[in-house]
């Protein structure tokens, strides 16, 4: 193993700083930016080692603007567990570039510093599936963490047993949680076995709550929609950009 006092390599970010030449801080958002290359491979940390003998190149149309914050558009697996916070959860491990979905995410490049400092807004149990919201973006968390009781979300709910007498009245409203009245929902019938609930400033597992009260549970769960975002053409484990013109 090579000693540190005869190392030769140097940091990417200085390397390319001098070869350009351009400012350390430059050099580091360019290679952040995903612009940078080292012989022909993309290489995205500025710390990484680099040989004097390797090839760094900057890519043709490279720019030093700022990488925006991304919002991240996640189709859970049933059993992946997705706690509240940046706590490193299974589902997170869902997220990188194989799979990203071909389509529908505007055509954005996936960098790895879009998977950093990612909110989790709306979390789901661990046995449920359907749309996960991952962002970096302040405005998005604020919108559906502080305004949560302000944003519809809308949930197929498999179900088993027996529905009480005048139940899918009392799931549309009548019944408490947590000691107190819930706020009137919409719950219909999709077929025998499957409701659909749609209702605004849910709490985790309010709903299982709610089936057992009127008789039944639940035997799967999935979120389709988040506001005005559905999850549309997602395959499970699949997760797309949300794009700049769309709004929840």
């Amino acid at each position: 193993m090579t000693s540190s006092s005869t190392d030769s390599t140097v940091r990417l970010a200085k390397r390319l700083a001098e070869s350009l030449p351009c400012s350390r801080r430059e050099a580091e958002l360019y290679i952040g930016g995903g612009w940078v290359s080292v012989d022909g491979e993309l290489v995205e940390e500025p710390g990484a080692r680099v040989a004097p003998e390797q090839r760094v190149e900057l890519a043709p149309g490279a720019t030093l603007e700022e990488i925006p914050p991304v919002t991240i558009l996640l189709h859970k697996p049933a059993g992946f567990s997705a706690g509240i916070g940046r706590d490193g959860t299974p589902a997170l491990s869902c997220l990188g570039k194989d799979t990203l979905a071909e389509a529908g995410h505007g055509g954005k490049r996936f960098l790895k510093c879009h998977l950093n400092g990612l909110t989790l807004t709306n979390p789901l149990d661990t046995k449920a599936s359907g749309l996960l919201i991952f962002t970096q973006d302040f405005r998005v968390a604020r919108k559906l963490v502080d305004e949560a009781a302000r944003v519809e979300q809308e949930f197929i709910v498999e179900v088993a047993g027996d529905i009480a007498p005048n139940g899918l009245a009392l799931l549309n409203h009548g019944l408490p949680f947590n000691g107190k009245p819930l706020a009137p929902i919409k719950v219909s019938w999709q077929n025998e076995t499957r409701l659909r609930f749609a209702l605004k400033g849910v709490q985790p597992a309010q709903i299982e709550h709610m089936c057992k009260m009127v008789g039944l549970s639940v035997v799967a769960m999935k979120r389709l929609r988040v506001g005005r975002i559905s999850m549309a053409a997602l395959q499970s484990g699949q997760w797309r950009y949300l794009q700049d013109f769309e709004r929840f």
